[in-house]
């Protein structure tokens, strides 16, 4: 497959609201796709974000990794079944799954709902995962027109559950406590009156 070169960051082809997509076909800024596109963009600024603080070089490769592969979706998500391009593989599901797993061994289990935050790295990584479940919620859909491949969906899925996993491997990495989500009844200011 011949890459194509990026010569000029400014065409003025989108200047009436307009963009294309791979196979030469024009929609909306507004369609669902360019919404799904957008978000990973958001999702992959964020992950380089991330990437600049104070994580374990292997963590940063991981990290690097996956901004690679959301290339791979947004292609994949971009591009009708008939267009030759890179697509997401069962085995980038699998990845997730396995680095999950691999951080859920130092990890208790999960036994309430738990408060985002903790370090900065962390924190980033939570709000990373809010960013992958829109993503999703805009892929739905789409899916559900068969307009992109369940394997890319499946991806999406599991993305925003490793962000979750790696962020709470982070702050037990950085000795953050996991803060318990306390209900107003649990924290004594209900607002029930006696």
């Amino acid at each position: 497959m011949e890459k194509k070169r990026i010569s000029k960051v400014y065409t003025g082809v989108g200047d009436q609201g307009k963009t294309q997509l791979v196979d030469g076909s024009w929609v909306e800024k507004s369609d669902p796709r360019i919404h799904v596109l957008g978000t990973i963009d958001e999702l992959n600024s964020l992950l380089g974000v991330v990437r600049t603080l104070n994580l374990p070089k292997d963590v940063q490769d991981e990290l690097e990794t996956l901004q690679n592969l959301l290339f791979v979706l947004g292609a994949d998500i971009g591009a009708p079944s008939d267009i030759e391009v890179p697509r997401i593989q069962s085995r980038h599901v699998q990845w997730l799954e396995a680095r999950m797993d691999t951080y859920l061994e130092s990890l208790g289990p999960l036994k309430e709902f738990i408060l985002p935050g903790g370090s900065l790295e962390a924190s980033l990584l939570y709000l990373a995962r809010t960013i992958a479940r829109r993503a999703e919620r805009f892929a739905t859909p789409l899916l559900a027109k068969q307009e992109i491949r369940s394997t890319a969906y499946t991806f999406l899925n599991r993305l925003s559950d490793y962000l979750f996993v790696l962020a709470r491997w982070v702050n037990h990495e950085k000795g953050f406590r996991e803060p318990y989500v306390k209900f107003p009844e649990e924290r004594g200011n209900g607002t029930s009156r006696d």
